[in-house]
């Protein structure tokens, strides 16, 4: 704004216009408009009008005579200038402080790690770059507590952080995925880390293969684990497993020739309502239906016979578990024998499955004729026999005469069935060749889901079709011939 301009609106306001705010930016570089403005000041001060001046520089005797007139004056002082964080991480070739990142996890500051995520979101920063920061955070603090040589409560209260914040899908992925890359398995050897983890299938089956390195401040907390995991496992799947197989043994009982204290009154009534004298007002029994006496021995054998390879670890645990709840019931007679390439048989271990679980040794080879040929003299009554295979079926050279065995125990009259896999972990990794030769056998060969089990058991303690049972389930899971 020029200095006529300026004058006009020290001048005096309009009849009919406004009052007007005038503001002035660095006016005072323009020596003209200087001279003019400090000799007009006192007009300025009387104007009905507002004038601002903001001015970068100005001397000592020009601010002295307007403080003289003017209602109010403040200095600024301007700050240095100095580099934002996006303008430092420019200069180095970066868009997320990486250490920022880091250094926020090992004070465990969720608000403060939150924000720099979304400063990444935004930038663009790829997933797998957080990922990785994430990881070697946790890698400097597992190192640092194995070269303190003291527990690992920075680690734990991590772990106990993952619990808290993330959905249990995900905390189990992280977890294994901790354990598998950072060599956590050293450190789930301390009581702080087992009880700030997660329990789940796949830290019972770590703990079942670590069970030799346990130390004895340790075993208490990793048994309370195991524990924890049975207990949901069968809270989950135990009584319909019970009352599947009871079910299916009581169907199977019927008989049509029972004695005066057996009979089923109201199916033989059913049965003979064709017989119905209305005369007598009776109905003449031609057929009867009533229970089968009680054997004073068992109704049916079940053997589990489990592949305990590193591969089957979760189908282990499992395995463990349902054997020792059909342990339970009287009706039945159920073996458990695990092998790799020494055999173990867990029979006398059914009453506690956390004691099962224990006496496992997962990891190594395997060796299933051998471990099939212990089985054979566990069958006494074929025909009333389940045998279940638990196995991905990597064999070699064993596998024709694993093959020959399974032949065999079918042809005596036992029910044979091959689960591929006893997880909930999706499509198995098996041995397609093996698969498809007992298939093309006519022996059921499949993954099963821990919860499709019950239903499982029930078909075959039936003597059902466990093939058309699997197929109608899910055909992308049965192997066919």
């Amino acid at each position: 704004m020029d200095a006529g301009k300026i004058m006009e609106l020290s001048g005096g306001q309009a009849l009919f216009s406004s009052k007007y705010i005038v503001f002035l930016h660095n006016t005072f570089d323009n020596k003209e408009n200087k001279e003019l403005i400090l000799k007009s000041l006192k007009e300025i001060a009387g104007s009905d009008n507002i004038f601002i001046f903001a001015e970068g520089k100005m001397d000592k005797t020009a601010l002295t005579k307007i403080e003289k007139h003017a209602e109010k004056t403040e200095e600024f002082e301007k700050a240095a200038k100095t580099l934002n964080k996006k303008e430092k991480l420019a200069l180095i070739g970066e868009k997320i402080d990486f250490f920022e990142f880091a250094d926020a996890l090992g004070r465990r500051d969720k608000r403060g790690l939150w924000v720099l995520y979304q400063d990444a979101l935004a930038e663009q920063v790829p997933a797998e770059e957080v990922h990785g920061i994430f990881f070697w955070q946790v890698k400097s603090m597992l190192l640092g507590k194995l070269c303190m040589g003291a527990s690992a409560p920075r680690v734990a209260r991590w772990l106990g952080d993952v619990r808290t914040y993330f959905p249990s899908s995900v905390v189990q992925v992280m977890q294994t995925d901790a354990i598998d890359r950072l060599g956590l398995k050293q450190l789930l050897l301390e009581p702080e880390m087992l009880a700030a983890v997660q329990p789940d299938v796949h830290l019972v089956a770590t703990l079942a293969s670590l069970r030799s390195l346990l130390p004895q401040k340790a075993r208490e907390t990793a048994r309370t684990v195991v524990r924890m995991v049975v207990d949901e496992v069968e809270r989950r799947i135990a009584d319909r497993l019970r009352s599947s197989v009871r079910g299916a043994l009581n169907r199977a009982q019927r008989t049509r020739r029972p004695r005066p204290g057996d009979i089923d009154w109201l199916r033989t009534i059913r049965a003979n309502l064709g017989t119905y004298q209305p005369e007598f007002r009776t109905i003449i029994p031609e057929k009867l239906v009533g229970f089968g006496r009680k054997q004073s021995g068992f109704a049916r054998e079940i053997v589990l016979c489990v592949d305990q390879s590193g591969s089957m670890a979760t189908s282990v645990v499992y395995a463990s578990i349902f054997a020792s709840v059909l342990a339970s019931i009287r009706a039945l007679k159920t073996s458990l024998v695990v092998y790799d390439t020494a055999v173990v048989d867990l029979t006398d271990e059914l009453s506690d499955p956390v004691d099962v679980i224990f006496g496992t040794q997962l990891g190594g080879g395997n060796d299933t004729p051998r471990a099939l040929a212990y089985c054979e003299p566990l069958i006494t009554r074929p025909r009333d026999t389940v045998f279940v295979l638990v196995s991905d079926l990597y064999e070699g050279e064993g596998s024709l005469e694993m093959i020959r065995r399974l032949g065999a125990m079918s042809n005596a009259g036992a029910a044979v069935i091959v689960l591929l896999a006893l997880d909930d972990d999706g499509k198995p990794s098996y041995e397609k060749e093996n698969a498809a030769s007992l298939a093309a056998l006519g022996f059921p060969c499949f993954a099963c889901a821990p919860d499709a089990f019950p239903d499982l058991m029930a078909v075959a303690v039936s003597r059902g079709d466990v093939a058309a049972w699997a197929a109608s389930r899910d055909a992308g899971k049965a192997v066919k011939a």
